[in-house]
């Protein structure tokens, strides 16, 4: 029989009470463990085993909750709420996934990188180019990190003058994927879009770098209407971010270095640009003066040809007018006659030095 103090409950009140308390004693917990017995029911929900060497507790989620790809066997976190279900069946309701060490992170990120690649969202024929000189520039990042500070320096120092936009997200842990997501759809909805959209974050653990790895961020990059550049980590850090971005950077710092050149450099590159210009313009000058020089010595040369020749038809006409000169033929003992010869006309001979008339007595043929 039981005691006074001994409650009694109906079993729906029961276990709204045992899950009363469990939300009042823990609310979100978080579970490590290997995933076992992981399925998919009508496209909708997860359900899978989370176990160690001792134990084992049923999970439940949405696949849209899902933002990793995971597999039996893989060690994860689990972020959930820890419930009794109708059926008296003890669960937890996971509300967030991540793979936990080293080799659950690679596999999970294998996993990932495949699915994509092959959609072809990592595709060179789909990546464009970044603008030269961009005016507008988007940035995602932690304003308080290091590397943040590091890509605004280097920006300043290479180039003056920038209208730059900053979204502050969390660049680590679970929400750091939907923050950055809706400052990427923030920025794509303006009226006038920025040029360049630039998404930077400094060094850290695989498991600090995961959220770049996040399924719904690196669709939300491939979707980006502006063109982007991904900064995460250090140079041999290469997340899924970096591998859709249109243009991966080694780091923060080295993305500044890409979004725009180095006006020191940009103007002593104009300035010998102008002295191989000059150099070569004086070249060109010099070649048409030697080649203006050649040409007029050309036409002086046919000129003196051409004034000889006409020299040399000169005297060659003055010679044959001097032949046929009738002055020269009467220096050589002729004379010439004018006038009509008949019996009785007068005519006129001349000679060289003498005019004579004389009447014409007698005309015989030869």
């Amino acid at each position: 029989m039981a005691s006074d103090q001994t409650v009694r409950f109906s079993v729906s009140d029961f276990i709204a009470v045992i899950n009363q308390t469990l939300e009042y004693s823990y609310g979100v917990v978080e579970v490590e463990g290997e995933v076992a017995s992981f399925k998919v029911n009508q496209g909708k929900w997860v359900f899978f085993d989370l176990k160690d060497a001792s134990g084992s507790v049923g999970c439940f989620m949405t696949l849209f909750q899902l933002r990793v790809p995971i597999e039996d066997g893989m060690k994860v976190v689990v972020r959930a709420t820890p419930k009794l279900t109708a059926w008296g069946k003890f669960s937890l309701t996971v509300q967030s996934i991540r793979p936990s060490g080293e080799g659950s992170l690679k596999k999970s990120f294998e996993l990932l990188k495949a699915k994509l690649d092959k959609e072809g969202l990592f595709s060179i024929e789909r990546k464009r180019p970044l603008p030269e000189i961009p005016s507008r520039i988007a940035v995602i990042s932690s304003t308080q990190a290091a590397g943040y500070a590091d890509f605004i320096k280097i920006l300043n120092d290479r180039w003056g003058g920038l209208a730059v936009t900053t979204a502050h997200v969390q660049v680590q842990g679970d929400k750091a994927p939907e923050q950055i997501i809706r400052a990427i759809n923030y920025f794509n909805t303006l009226e006038t879009l920025p040029e360049v959209l630039v998404i930077i974050r400094g060094g850290g653990s695989a498991d600090d770098l995961a959220a770049f790895n996040d399924e719904p961020l690196v669709r939300a990059i491939a979707a980006s209407r502006i063109p982007t550049l991904v900064g995460v980590g250090h140079e041999v850090d290469v997340s899924l971010a970096d591998m859709v971005a249109d243009r991966r950077a080694a780091t923060p710092s080295n993305a500044a270095q890409i979004v725009v050149p180095d006006r020191r450099e940009l103007i002593g590159g104009l300035q010998q640009l102008v002295r191989r210009v000059l150099v070569r313009t004086e070249g060109i000058i010099d070649d048409y003066q030697k080649e203006a020089a050649g040409l007029l010595q050309q036409g002086w040369i046919l000129l003196d040809a051409r004034a000889d020749m006409l020299q040399s038809q000169l005297v060659t006409s003055r010679q044959v007018l001097e032949a046929y000169n009738p002055r020269a033929v009467l220096a050589r003992g002729y004379a010439m006659v004018r006038g009509v010869i008949k019996k009785g006309n007068m005519i006129t001979i001349e000679k060289q030095k003498q005019m004579i008339e004389a009447e014409v007595k007698d005309v015989k043929a030869i």
